[in-house]
């Protein structure tokens, strides 16, 4: 396992990938083609959120996922470039969670709030990250809070930003807002971002919008599927053809968002690699019927889809 600095690792920035996870025929995770995934994500300058919602996470046990944080660590793979997601409804797992990708030297954590307790107060939650991060201490813990209320149902106001920022300065920063409304989006960026909160998109189709105002980068499902080109997008966001190219890859993110994500992309994964492995999820998640596995590929095709963008064609299935 890499040897992780007493020193707190670079900010990170850019695009983040929300890592799908492979499952073997047992429904174990696939340490191999996860290995295989990773490493060609980070050499398309896409950075590691293993554990998102599209990695499957809530249907991860503790155990699993720091048996795979530590795969990936003995793997070579650098832990600057990993932003584990560490959010549970039990306290315990996320400070466990957190303290072990902190004693790695992750660049961070994506932390989503409690979300079997539906309505619950800004206390509550000012608590929950409270408690977290003063049960981890260490000088090293970047929080990168998660807020993502279309399938939580539990968000994360301006004013607990606020508050966490007032207590925690440096420990608490930046976000993924994946509320799919820009309005709020642009009011983290206007509200926080002059004092070093980094506001990450939560969807490649404000990439080019949030840049503009002074975001972080984004943290999207199908960087999993479409590395390259959002990588390129983001490293280029203020070039004359940015909108052109930012329509391209809103096509791209329609098509998979026609059908349930996670499917699709499995289905993309296991077609363009010509791995059958790759279309497994874990109960209560399937993989797509054969009419819209179909459907999904022809899409990308018509779309001069290939995956990792140049790599493997779906036409090939």
């Amino acid at each position: 396992m890499n040897h992780p600095s007493a020193l707190p690792a670079p900010r990170l920035g850019g695009v983040l990938s929300p890592v799908l996870t492979p499952f073997e025929a047992d429904g174990s995770p696939s340490i191999a083609r996860f290995i295989e995934h990773c490493r060609t994500l980070l050499n398309h300058d896409v950075r590691l959120a293993v554990f998102g919602t599209n990695s499957e996470a809530a249907s991860l046990s503790v155990a699993e996922k720091r048996g795979l944080l530590d795969v990936l660590l003995d793997a070579g793979m650098p832990a600057t470039r990993m932003m584990p997601g560490v959010g549970a409804c039990a306290l315990g797992d996320t400070v466990e969670l957190t303290r072990h990708a902190v004693q790695a030297g992750c660049g961070g954590v994506l932390m989503l709030p409690p979300f079997y307790y539906k309505a619950v107060s800004e206390e509550g939650l000012f608590r929950v990250f409270a408690e977290v991060i003063e049960a981890v201490a260490d000088a090293r813990l970047r929080i990168y809070l998660y807020h993502i209320p279309p399938v939580a149902q539990v968000g994360i106001s301006l004013g607990l930003i606020e508050r966490l920022l007032k207590r925690f300065p440096g420990v608490v920063a930046g976000i993924k807002d994946s509320s799919g409304d820009w309005n709020n989006t642009a009011a983290m960026l206007r509200e926080f971002g002059a004092a070093g909160f980094d506001v990450f998109a939560g969807s490649e189709t404000a990439l080019v919008q949030t840049m503009r105002h002074g975001g972080a980068g984004v943290i999207s499902a199908t960087a999993n599927v479409n590395p390259a080109g959002i990588a390129a997008l983001c490293r280029q966001w203020d070039d004359p053809q940015a909108q052109a190219w930012q329509e391209e890859l809103n096509e791209v993110r329609a098509a998979f968002a026609g059908f349930p994500m996670i499917a699709a992309m499995k289905a993309a994964m296991s077609c363009g690699l010509r791995d059958p492995g790759w279309n497994r999820l874990r109960p209560p998640l399937v993989e797509l019927d054969a009419i819209d596995r179909e459907a999904l590929l022809r899409q990308l095709d018509a779309l001069g889809f290939t995956l990792y963008q140049g790599r493997v064609s779906t036409a090939l299935c």
